[in-house]
């Protein structure tokens, strides 16, 4: 079993505060991660940063690298030297790239030419204009290839080298549960998956004149929903498509065609007007009228999009899909002002989606949250409906034809709880985020092996295409005035497939 590695996290920002360093911490307790360094743009490497486990506090010394454009496929050079001369003062053994995403794609090549295993965040990579620009667009699914490229070359010069992403529902128990359940059903039946209906909404309620004044994801930079939380969407489907694919049955193919709604559209919605009629207080804060907004949103990216997907095999649809993404939708925000922090977590944020997957005359699939905010003394039910950490799985099936099978269970929070002890993994986001980072560095101590990596790059072809092709559907689309334009025709074949998944398969031998 290998030492402890000595992590670099590269981007210290809200979401690492939120999601990475506490399992960081977690990982430092339990002997799997070494010393912590951070490193960032100089705004956010003034001082250290607090973190810790309870009892247990921490302090990350974060070192400051200059910002750079996003068009850049390799560091800049004085970027690179800071990188190397943290990575020898600190003996850094593995990297976290965390960023923001449009520099993921330099950041995580440095890593591997550097031959330091990488957890990378999602998306894999984006670029600025991509939902109004088809080459932007397009070059999301290049980007995939330039990694992947890089990675095996890596693995070559480095057989334990490792690149895994962090897109968490592939280690949350309930999207594992219903892929186990889509898999069962299809070894008994030789039935794909037919059709999936997936939907998810944020509840972010920006008003008017923060559409400009708080940035969030790289709104303003022409990407948005689909760039961030509608990765784990063109992850999880296709991850789930996988599951029910039977020999002459594997997709090939995909037909996609995106409607998006941008800030115009929104601000027609519910107009500046409406906002000063609801929220007396706004008039006087707003200092933008209304084709103000129009006209400095004019470049932002898409704030809620819906997707129709054909998944085909030679031509023929093997699977239809639909995939909601919004921002607009139930949100429990109230007070005018914004939450401290910005917009990533608070202003009535929510978490709820819903996934029916549909699988021939055999089987259907409900995957509900459901949840809302509350205090812990309201005696509200966290894991109930309207509870904070709802979540719930209705398994239908076919028992007419099986007598074996059970007509209709469900599977509640309690059900979901995956291991026992210090092994637990909860049915929560947060909990399936700590899995991939426990999972990542237990790999890197030689305690769990390649093939049970949950998350490899190679992997993620298929959503990186999805990705890709939903953007440049939105920027074709766009180029054309916003009338409609004909679907985006991609191929969906695998990297690598599952029998393929070996030191042999990335060109290192046996």
């Amino acid at each position: 079993m290998s030492a402890a590695m000595n992590v670099l996290v590269i981007g210290v920002g809200p979401h690492t505060h939120l999601n990475h360093l506490p399992a960081l911490a977690a990982a430092q307790d339990a002997g799997l991660a070494g010393t912590v360094t951070g490193v960032d743009l100089p705004h956010a490497a003034a001082c250290a940063v607090e973190y810790g486990t309870p009892g247990r506090p921490r302090r990350m010394p974060v070192t400051p690298v200059q910002p750079f454009p996003a068009s850049r496929s390799a560091l800049p050079d004085a970027v690179r030297r800071v990188l190397e001369d943290v990575v020898g003062r600190d003996r850094i053994g593995a990297v976290v790239v965390a960023t923001e995403p449009s520099v993921h794609l330099p950041y995580a090549l440095w890593a591997m030419e550097r031959g330091l295993p990488v957890l990378l965040d999602k998306p894999l990579t984006v670029h600025p204009g991509a939902s109004t620009d088809p080459a932007a667009a397009q070059t999301i699914a290049d980007d995939f290839d330039t990694l992947l490229d890089a990675y095996r070359t890596a693995r070559r010069r480095h057989p334990k080298m490792v690149v895994s992403v962090l897109s968490q529902r592939r280690w949350h128990p309930a999207f594992r549960r219903v892929r186990e359940l889509i898999a069962e059903v299809a070894e008994a039946t030789n039935c794909p998956v037919s059709s999936v209906q997936s939907s998810h909404g944020d509840g972010q309620w920006r008003l008017p004149d923060e559409l400009v004044d708080l940035s969030y994801h790289s709104f303003d930079r022409g990407y948005g929903k689909a760039a961030h939380s509608g990765y784990h969407h063109f992850d999880t489907v296709p991850w789930w498509l996988a599951a029910g694919e039977r020999p002459g049955k594997e997709i090939d193919e995909i037909e996609v065609h995106a409607t998006c709604t941008r800030p115009s559209d929104v601000l027609a919605q519910l107009t500046v007007a409406d906002h000063a009629r609801l929220l007396p207080a706004f008039a006087g804060r707003n200092p933008y009228t209304e084709q103000d907004l129009l006209d400095l949103t004019a470049g932002y990216g898409e704030v809620d999009v819906f997707l129709n997907v054909a998944y085909r095999n030679r031509g023929r649809v093997m699977a239809l899909g639909n995939h909601s993404l919004a921002h607009t939708s139930f949100s429990q925000r109230g007070p005018l002002p914004p939450a401290a922090g910005g917009l990533y977590k608070g202003n009535g944020r929510i978490g709820q989606e819903i996934h029916i997957v549909q699988q021939g005359p055999f089987q259907a699939l409900h995957l509900q949250v459901l949840q809302t905010l509350h205090r812990d003394d309201e005696g509200i039910d966290p894991r109930a409906v309207g509870g904070a950490d709802h979540i719930e799985l209705h398994v239908f099936r076919n028992n007419q034809m099986r007598p074996d099978w059970q007509r209709h269970r469900t599977l509640t929070f309690a059900d979901l709880i995956q291991g026992s002890g210090d092994s637990t993994v909860l049915p929560t986001q947060r909990s399936a985020r700590t899995c991939a980072v426990t999972e990542f560095l237990g790999h890197l101590n030689g305690r769990i092996g390649r093939s049970e990596l949950a998350s490899d790059l190679a992997d993620h072809r298929r959503p990186a295409r999805l990705m890709s092709a939903a953007y440049l559907s939105m920027a074709r689309r766009a180029a054309n005035n916003g009338r409609p334009t004909s679907p985006v025709v991609l191929d969906f074949h695998r990297a690598v497939s599952p029998a393929e998944r070996s030191l042999a398969a990335l060109g290192v031998p046996r």
